[in-house]
């Protein structure tokens, strides 16, 4: 197979004519028997003439009549080798597990680990603390029309992890061959084809909710298993080796033990108990840096014209902006959803939490994003390992308290914000003064990136806090913490960020059991 990139098609061009484009580019002598997409972009540089960018593998026939056809790479028509994108488990090691792995949480590091393992016939036992996606979209729905949070099961806990009810976002700052797995499996669950080459691929809250559900009984065929309302409270590590681990069943409070060898902590960002019992038990940790801001929301429509000018018939536009303040601070968009809706995403009884969300179609009419401020260590009170959580919990009290004490944002409109009216104290006194005072330097140069992003009535929604872990877990070379037989992994572990890095990271940890590894059920 061959690959060739940059073929450009304009926007009343169908897929079809990739072939005839192709030939083109290299000559009309060859016949191109098979093709598939790779990469799908807009170039909307030229308002005027916005084109769709591909990237497309395809492979010829290899004979024309007697003489043989052997097409060679050449850069200047950005024509290579396709690489394989097949994904090779490694070799199992040769000690025996004498019991099957544990996974504490089942978002998309967890999940990922777990497929791979039960791929492999390792038939891991995952634990998580919230309930299945259904029974949790129950749950979450309640409390958003008024009910009692439930504090194991809502948009932070439960299956499918905190990216469940997102936006089903798919991007990645990462270079990893795993991602192919992960979209390659999202697809085989249930997920539109288009992931596998949309430049910013998304599945979206309301898809991506069958497809957890679908890889967990792939899993379960597979033989793994899946506990729902079960909390990892207690390690046993003697001589600092795991050999067993206590587990609570959140529905009846009853507990018991469960012997294993490997216990991967893919926990998510917001197990703000289990970090302080893992803090108390002297497992290796630092507080790290994150970020703490708002969500800020504008007519899709008025981001679609700044993006692609007056050009109809293209998907919702997003953007990804950024400014370095004289202070220093990195000011930031950060989770961008559009045609969204901002949501309520507590997890803990008295802060409220903001959080972003889609569905796959897009199709709200409002676009949003967090507007976030860098934070730093030296921001916390004190540098035990756990202030970056004392500093989130902070903020999200003073917000719930701002709200009027219940569980509603806080929220003003950016004019309001920016010159410091009654109207925008709640949201003011819900953030740390270097954040408003970065905000308001920040705008008005967002603004002129993209035009009506500083609008005076852009809606400001406080407070965000829950981009990244606050606490990264030391792990070695083999992905081990600092108590053997401990794999810290994902976001929640400070290794990942977002729901592909994530199930990235699952995937590598998987393999280091592997490695070591064999099992014989």
């Amino acid at each position: 197979m061959y690959r060739i990139s940059q073929i450009k098609l304009a926007l009343n061009e169908p897929k079809e004519v990739l072939p005839k484009k192709i030939k083109k580019k290299l000559g009309n002598s060859i016949k191109i028997k098979e093709y598939k997409i790779v990469k799908e972009s807009i170039d909307a540089r030229d308002k005027g003439d916005i084109k769709f960018v591909y990237t497309v593998d395809f492979d010829v026939e290899q004979r024309q009549g007697t003489r043989k056809i052997a097409l060679k790479p050449d850069l200047k028509k950005n024509l290579s080798i396709a690489p394989d994108m097949s994904y090779k488990a490694p070799k199992p090691g040769v000690r025996e597990l004498k019991h099957r792995p544990v996974i504490a949480g089942f978002g998309p590091c967890g999940i990922f680990c777990a497929l791979i393992l039960a791929q492999q016939g390792y038939r891991p036992i995952v634990l998580e603390r919230g309930k299945c996606v259904s029974e949790r979209a129950e749950d979450v729905q309640n409390f958003w029309n008024g009910g009692a949070l439930n504090t194991e099961s809502n948009v932070q806990f439960g299956e499918g992890g905190a990216g469940t009810f997102s936006d089903g976002k798919l991007t990645t700052g990462i270079k990893d061959p795993r991602i192919h797995k992960v979209l390659s499996e999202f697809v085989s669950a249930g997920a539109p084809d288009e992931i596998l080459y949309k430049n910013k691929p998304h599945i979206g809250t309301d898809l991506l909710r069958d497809v957890v559900a679908n890889i967990r009984e792939e899993i379960i065929r597979l033989g793994g298993e899946i506990r729902f309302s079960s909390k990892l409270v207690g390690i046993d590590a003697p001589s600092g080796k795991i050999r067993a681990i206590k587990v609570q069943e959140v529905l009846n409070g009853e507990s018991y033990m469960l012997e294993t060898e490997n216990l991967v902590l893919a926990i998510g960002h917001s197990a703000r108990d289990t970090f302080r019992y893992a803090h108390e038990l002297g497992i290796q940790m630092s507080a790290k840096p994150f970020s703490i801001g708002v969500r800020i929301e504008h007519p899709q429509k008025m981001v679609d014209e700044a993006q692609y000018g007056k050009t109809k018939g293209l998907p919702p536009a997003e953007y990804k902006l950024s400014h370095r303040c004289e202070n220093g601070r990195g000011v930031y968009t950060f989770c961008m959803c559009p045609g969204g809706e901002v949501i309520m995403s507590s997890s803990q009884e008295g802060g409220v939490v903001t959080n972003g969300m889609s569905n796959h179609k897009r199709d709200s009419g409002t676009a949003n994003s967090g507007l976030l401020v860098d934070v730093r260590v030296s921001d916390f009170d004190g540098d035990d390992a756990l202030a970056g959580v004392d500093f989130q919990e902070k903020y999200e009290r003073l917000a719930y308290k701002n709200g009027g004490g219940r569980y509603a944002f806080p929220k003003t409109c950016w004019s309001n914000f920016r010159d410091g009216d009654e109207d925008a104290k709640a949201v003011i006194d819900s953030l740390p003064s270097f954040a408003v005072e970065s905000i308001r330097e920040a705008m008005p140069y967002l603004g002129r990136k993209l035009k009506g992003f500083d609008d005076d009535n852009a809606v400001m929604k406080a407070v965000e806090t829950r981009s990244s872990s606050p606490v990264r877990f030391f792990r070695d070379d083999n992905l081990q913490g600092s108590i053997k037989g401990l794999y810290p992994a994902g976001e929640g572990a400070g290794y990942a960020g977002g729901i592909t890095s994530a199930a990235c990271d699952g995937i590598k940890v998987a393999e280091k059991i592997i490695e070591e590894f064999c099992f014989k059920a």
